[in-house]
């Protein structure tokens, strides 16, 4: 990623102008035409008559300052962390208020007890998944899913880090009413590097005897960000904690507050490998304790990991314009309402797969939820082979719930039950189809 140039500063722009410029730089807003610009997209463009590009983005950044409200915990000396909550902003968070957190705008197979749970989970697989291939894991999606529904090992580092991703946001989901710690940070990071990460490195800060990591562009490992010194990584950690915790300062909004802790575990970087994905996963640690609970059903890192690129760029943009998050808050604002409409397509998806099973089911009445969105998935991937830990993980059942549904779907003759040495395996027949008209 080409690393864009730092913004000019303000006060020797302001200097340098006379009164009358001065007052010109004053009228300019905080945006452009709605946009919330960096300067190095201020730079190419026309800026106001009367004013050079620099003393454009210096009103800019002026009327910025004024509205800007700093990320409390932070100590004096460090340079903190603001926002600001312009009109994309505003408008972002209020349409999350109304998805992320609301029952009003939920599908209705999300609010049934019934069936949530398979949504839930497919929610974080691919999290699981996607986060690890920011990170550069290289394993299929169709490979992932199956390792994981299947209980299978896995085979490479590429499975391992997408299986520790998926036990990791799981621990994200159990520990979401307790206070932001070292031990549950230490404890999801040591999850999320298990068997990809040397052991003496896994499940610690590091240290100042140790070799700073830096933040470097996976493609051409051109340095993109220099963290702080590791000596102020415990000092540092408090203060996010205090502020992931919200023990002081003013009210915060709970999705910037979420947005913001991602920024600043990826910000400060403190361990030697795995920041990004424990960055993420606080996300939803901070969402879903703060009552979102919607966010526990999409995953941003499958958007990010579709233009990683705007995601870096989101990060830098915030690091060299003096820690302005107002740039990261807008790009993952966006993500999450990419992977709403997501994740409200996915829904409406396996629903009218759904529908059209229980068609051709309705001689079956007793075949139950379950069974009709496997016979669903069967109509669309035929030859493909279910398992009893593959059915229980799917819907969160017990091992023996998942044994009854498929025995007595073998007994229907809607799956072929075949044994592959200890493990029966039930494979979707090609003439699916058939065989359920003919029932």
């Amino acid at each position: 990623m080409r690393i864009p140039p730092r913004p000019p500063d303000p006060s020797d722009v302001w200097r340098s102008a006379d009164d009358a410029t001065q007052l010109r730089m004053l009228r300019v807003g905080s945006s452009d035409q709605g946009r919330y610009l960096a300067w190095d997209e201020v730079r190419h463009r026309q800026s106001p008559e009367g004013l050079t590009v620099e003393q454009w983005w210096t009103g800019m950044r002026l009327a910025r300052d004024q509205v800007a409200r700093q990320i409390p915990s932070e100590p004096a000396r460090w340079r903190p962390f603001t926002y600001s909550l312009v009109d994309p902003v505003l408008e972002k968070l209020h349409l999350m208020d109304q998805q992320a957190a609301g029952r009003l705008s939920a599908p209705a197979p999300i609010l049934d007890p019934s069936t949530r749970d398979r949504y839930a989970i497919n929610g974080l697989i691919e999290e699981a998944i996607a986060s690890s291939q920011i990170e550069g894991a290289v394993a299929t999606r169709a490979a992932a899913r199956e390792m994981i529904r299947q209980g299978r090992k896995p085979r490479d580092e590429s499975e391992q880090m997408i299986l520790n991703n998926f036990a990791a946001i799981r621990y994200i989901a159990e520990v979401r009413s307790a206070d932001l710690s070292d031990e549950i940070v230490l404890t999801l990071h040591r999850m999320l590097t298990e068997g990809t990460l040397e052991e003496s490195f896994a499940g610690r800060f590091q240290l100042p005897s140790d070799e700073r990591v830096v933040v470097t562009d996976v493609r051409d490992g051109t340095v993109v960000h220099i963290p702080p010194p590791a000596a102020e990584i415990p000092e540092r950690m408090e203060a996010m904690y205090r502020f992931a915790n919200g023990v002081e300062g003013g009210f915060v909004h709970p999705l910037v507050r979420a947005i913001g802790l991602h920024y600043w575990l990826a910000h400060d970087h403190p361990f030697f490998d795995g920041n990004g994905r424990t960055a993420r996963a606080l996300f939803y640690w901070a969402a879903l304790r703060a009552g979102y609970w919607l966010t526990e059903f999409v995953s941003i890192s499958r958007v990010i990991v579709r233009a990683p690129v705007r995601y870096g760029r989101a990060f830098v943009y915030s690091e060299t314009d003096r820690n302005d998050l107002t740039y990261f808050l807008i790009h993952q604002l966006e993500v999450l309402e990419e992977a709403f409409a997501g994740v409200w397509g996915y829904v409406e998806e396996k629903q009218r797969e759904i529908l059209a099973a229980e068609r051709l089911l309705r001689s079956l009445p007793s075949v139950n939820h379950r069974q009709r969105a496997l016979i669903g998935h069967a109509l669309r991937k035929r030859g493909f082979r279910y398992t009893f830990q593959s059915h229980a993980t799917s819907h969160g059942v017990t091992r023996q719930t998942a044994r009854s549904d498929l025995l007595a779907l073998a007994k229907l003759g809607l799956l072929d039950a075949t044994r592959q040495g200890r493990r029966v395996e039930f494979i979707a027949p090609d003439d699916l189809n058939e065989r359920l008209q003919q029932r």
